[in-house]
């Protein structure tokens, strides 16, 4: 297995970044959208649910065209949808018309970020690849970081509907750049389109990261997605709550550098556990207090969580099954964002009527027998020998 280009893991990192822009635009500017359309808090919430949703529900849809139509076809594919549907966002007039709008572009950017996980399992040696899968998280902390600053920012100042207008102008603009992108060599055995999902079914170990990663949606997106929002309910503004949320993009970016080089020589189930150690002790903290300067060591300690656990988490999901990879890591990223609108259900209610302490009490409650389930299972488990079949 070669290594691929730097240039092709920078075009990939662009994909992140894009893909992350478009789904993180939207939590800083809830409050300004449900003015803007008349619409309750928990409207908007539920809209933000059902990106999430579509973004995971057809992430297993994503893996199986990737794996007919190639990855690089499908990313580009799917930027052009994802783009038009953004673009579409910005035109809507009602909660019904940015429902549907935002719904299409999380099905739409469910692709990228997927398919560059599955594009660095087929070329990128299993010793170096959670370091090569925290180098894609530069692209989502860049994309988290200016969607948090930014949209909160720009939405207060002009209008919201100018953030889904630049999100569109990135997505179209990396169709274009992705030509680039050469398509990794993948020996695919002829078989039905759901041969690969039935041995993700038939495997426990599977199974079992794919529930791993249902719970932990619900509770890191889950807290990230309500953060700008429990901040303007202390009386700060959309600004001021998206520039705090940002740090959270700022935080990965630094976490994911030191958790590649600390992957290259730890275990994972040891990042794991620090990294639902972080989560536990920034929902714990948010339950306390939603203020300003609180909420910014929140965002970096989730930071710290997502660089750390989730990152490891998505390697186990290239290493579990490495006959059905694409499968996989298609259904992983559908769990964890069905968990995320799971979650976003669950918490609107309680949201809209200002309980956030409730709501991150809960979470950060949720996520100890998490952290403890899921290092406990990583270090029981061995990655599999390799075999003819794996690519």
């Amino acid at each position: 297995m070669t290594m691929p280009a730097r240039g092709s893991l920078r075009l990939l990192q662009a994909t992140t970044f894009a893909s992350t822009l478009d789904r993180f635009a939207m939590p800083p500017m809830l409050i300004i959208m449900a003015a803007s359309v008349d619409a309750p808090l928990s409207t908007m919430v539920h809209v933000a649910g059902l990106y999430f949703l579509a973004y995971g529900l057809m992430q297993p849809v994503w893996g199986i065209v990737s794996d007919r139509l190639g990855r690089v076809r499908t990313l580009r594919l799917s930027l052009l949808l994802g783009g038009l549907a953004t673009a579409a966002s910005g035109l809507a007039d009602n909660p019904v018309q940015l429902g549907i709008a935002r719904a299409l572009a999380g099905a739409f950017f469910a692709a990228a970020i997927p398919a560059g996980l599955i594009y660095v399992g087929d070329t990128v040696p299993g010793a170096r690849r959670q370091s090569e899968i925290a180098n894609l998280m530069t692209g989502v902390a860049l994309g988290t970081a200016l969607a948090s600053a930014g949209a909160g920012a720009l939405a207060q100042a002009a209008s919201w509907r100018y953030v889904f207008v630049l999100s569109a102008i990135c997505a179209l603009t990396l169709v274009v750049l992705l030509r680039r992108l050469p398509e990794p060599a993948h020996d695919r055995i002829p078989e039905s389109l759901l041969a690969p999902a039935g041995r993700v079914l038939r495997s426990p170990a599977a199974l079992l990261v794919l529930l791993l990663a249902f719970v932990e949606g619900g509770i890191l997106l889950g807290a990230l997605t309500l953060l700008p929002a429990s901040i303007e309910s202390t009386g700060a503004s959309a600004t001021v709550a998206g520039a705090v949320t940002a740090v959270y993009g700022v935080a990965v970016l630094i976490f994911a550098r030191l958790t590649g080089w600390v992957s290259r020589r730890r275990p994972a189930w040891l990042l794991i556990a620090c990294g639902a150690t972080a989560v536990v002790a920034g929902c714990t903290l948010a339950a306390w207090s939603q203020r300003p300067g609180v909420a910014a060591g929140v965002a970096v300690l989730i930071g710290l969580g997502w660089a750390a656990m989730h990152s490891s988490l998505q390697t186990w999901a290239t290493q579990v099954l490495p006959s059905a990879r694409a499968t996989v890591v298609s259904f992983f990223a559908g769990s964890l964002f069905a968990g995320s609108a799971f979650s976003s259900a669950l918490l609107a209610g309680p949201a809209d009527a200002g309980h956030f302490g409730l709501v991150y009490g809960v979470l950060a409650a949720l996520c100890v027998p998490l952290g403890v389930f899921a290092t406990v299972a990583r270090a029981r488990w061995h990655e599999p020998a390799l075999t003819g079949s794996q690519p």
